[in-house]
């Protein structure tokens, strides 16, 4: 049978999810928990991958097994089995036609970032941070110009793997909490480090370094090295995954991740 499981994570103590030869992958981590759970060797598909340091509040998996178990051996045993930075939070008998990564319809991303002169000490590896004054206005402005279908070459990592650089950025919301800014990004895909590349060429209009035209203009050039600083992975959140409700999986969208 095929599982699709909902799974958390804090991804500082993991070199992403992708499963690594050293075992370092949160991936890695799963299937030695879910194989001691099935007694047989799993296989996770996911339907994304995050990079080191990079967290999540609604990743989908899916596995196969012959092992019949109940679901919540697939949720308390094998959280029993994990280190305490991973958590299942549901599981579900899928169909065959359900596949994490390939039936997603559009994902979502999160990015916390503490705005004030102070580093974080309690939520320190948990946001992001800058200690210079943003002109929340300005970001905006920039933002509008990368909504829609565009060529994302500039802001696109050299490591990128994806067949085509155009995607379909379908929102950016942002939202200021006191000294905490919560930006929302959704998109039919994104590319490697895209939404780390998006923030640091906003924070650079932000604090005045450009004018939030350059945005626009960055998109134009499609060219990476035209860009700023891929920023720090630490307040990025996989948040949520939209797939068809006919799957009935539970819902896999978080509105807010720190507070999931």
């Amino acid at each position: 049978m095929r599982i699709a499981l909902g799974i958390e994570y804090d991804g500082r103590s993991f070199c992403g999810w992708q499963s690594q030869r050293e075992g370092c992958g949160i991936q890695d981590a799963l299937q030695t928990a879910i194989g001691t759970v099935a007694d047989e060797t799993i296989v996770l598909n996911a339907a994304g991958r995050t990079d080191q340091g990079v967290h999540a509040s609604n990743q989908v998996a899916h596995f196969e097994t012959t092992a019949e178990r109940p679901l919540t051996a697939w949720v308390r045993g094998v959280n029993a089995k994990l280190p305490d930075a991973i958590g299942v939070r549901w599981a579900r008998v899928v169909d065959d036609e359900f596949h994490a990564r390939f039936s997603a319809r559009r994902r979502s991303y999160h990015y916390l970032l503490l705005n004030r002169f102070e580093r974080p000490a309690l939520l320190a590896g948990r946001v992001g941070w800058t200690h210079r004054p943003l002109d929340v206005g300005a970001m905006r402005a920039g933002m509008h110009h990368l909504v829609g279908k565009h060529d994302f070459s500039s802001f696109r990592s050299a490591e990128c793997q994806a067949k085509s650089p155009v995607k379909e950025l379908e929102r950016i919301d942002l939202e200021v909490d006191g000294a905490l800014l919560v930006f929302r990004f959704t998109a039919n895909a994104f590319l490697h480090h895209m939404v780390r590349n998006m923030l640091g060429a906003l924070l650079a209009v932000g604090r005045g370094a450009r004018h939030a035209e350059w945005i626009r203009e960055l998109l134009e050039t499609r060219d990476r090295v035209q860009g700023a600083p891929t920023f720090m992975p630490d307040g990025l959140y996989l948040s949520g995954i939209e797939y068809d409700p006919r799957f009935g999986l539970p819902p896999t969208e978080s509105t807010h991740p720190w507070k999931n």
